[in-house]
């Protein structure tokens, strides 16, 4: 696939002219659309979802706390799945699996399924409240190494943090595996659109309720953290956007004009070079 230089700009155009058909391929008011999607039941995976096309996968887990503005493992679910599975199959060439009624077949795995190591990527939401028992930490353990990866998104502030890097030291003993900070030259930053940093997304609550503002947790989350866990061959099999709802970008982008224009570009550059690497590496 032909890298786009400055592909900001190119993104933003190109879902420009999808919007203006937006009406007739994709419909903005969905019963799971926008913040009342997570009364939707979760949609586990089955053996007949997975026919070699591509599958958002969301992972689910417990909780055992609470984060302002989270929902656990189903928080943006399930528009942002289904948002980034049409854009992706809008965007790219990639072979995005539709059914039958023209609906994105976004799956939910337990970490304890059979159906996880089908996921080449898995997404998952609000960890700083994770809490994975023996038998999670074993299988995510052994998704990882066996060439799985992971992308954690939308937690904000030391508290999430530090409670999530306690979950994941227990799969990946930080020792062997530590985790370190992606920078620019990176190869996340320009698999497909040229990136030069990882935007602070807000939800569009927080971005509402802070007339614009960006930082979720105030000073506790001014800087976006954009680290990783790597293997022992250097790829990247844990992503980690702190500080930034990069989802919320997906899920809401028909919302509010302004809300989309200032984000929902931006948002997708970042999934769609993520989703690139982990195909790829």
């Amino acid at each position: 696939m032909t890298r786009m230089r400055g592909g900001r700009s190119f993104l933003i155009l190109a879902i420009m002219a999808i919007a203006t058909v937006a009406s007739a391929q994709f419909r903005f008011d969905r019963p799971f659309q926008g913040f009342r999607g997570w009364r939707v039941p979760p949609r586990l995976a089955r053996p007949g979802d997975f026919n070699g096309s591509y599958n958002f996968c969301r992972g689910m887990f417990e909780s055992d706390r609470w984060e302002a503005g989270g929902q656990g493992w189903s928080t943006d679910y399930p528009a942002a799945d289904v948002n980034f599975s049409i854009r992706l199959a809008e965007l790219t060439k990639t072979s995005v699996h539709f059914d039958a009624a023209g609906q994105p077949k976004h799956v939910v795995v337990r970490l304890t399924d059979d159906a996880f190591f089908k996921c080449p990527m898995v997404e998952m939401e609000d960890v700083g409240t994770m809490m994975l028992s023996e038998e999670e930490v074993t299988r995510l353990r052994d998704y990882l190494l066996k060439g799985g990866f992971i992308w954690v998104d939308d937690f904000w502030g030391t508290d999430a943090w530090e409670h999530w890097t306690e979950q994941i030291a227990r799969v990946l003993p930080p020792a062997d595996y530590p985790i370190v900070d992606l920078l620019p030259p990176h190869p996340l930053y320009r698999t497909l659109f040229e990136l030069q940093r990882i935007p602070q997304i807000p939800s569009i609550q927080s971005w509402r309720r802070l007339g614009g503002g960006t930082s979720e947790r105030g000073s506790d989350s001014a800087e976006v953290h954009f680290r990783g866990i790597m293997d022992h061959a250097g790829r990247v099999m844990v992503l980690m956007s702190h500080n930034t709802d990069i989802s919320d970008a997906w899920e809401r982008e028909g919302e509010d004009p302004e809300f989309f224009y200032s984000f929902s570009p931006q948002g997708y550059a970042v999934g769609i070079n993520v989703l690139m690497y982990a195909m790829t590496h």
